[in-house]
């Protein structure tokens, strides 16, 4: 599984406060961040098939993440 790419994940932390953050702290993030939103893309796939799209829309992701949290 491919994860995100570290410097956006520094910079995250960055604009969340932190004024360093170690390389294996930014992967964590970068692991972490990118399961939750495999699972959020799995819902939004879901969420479209039910409503007969193949297609999935932005709604989607935003109801996903809405039954997620």
């Amino acid at each position: 599984m491919e994860t995100l790419p570290i410097a956006p994940i520094g910079r995250i932390l960055s604009n969340s406060g932190a004024s360093r953050a170690t390389k294996d702290a930014k992967i964590e993030l970068s692991k972490c961040l990118t399961e939750l939103g495999n699972e959020i893309a799995k819902e939004s796939v879901e969420i479209a098939k039910h409503s007969g799209r193949k297609t999935v829309k932005a709604s989607d992701i935003e109801l996903a993440l809405k039954l997620k949290f």
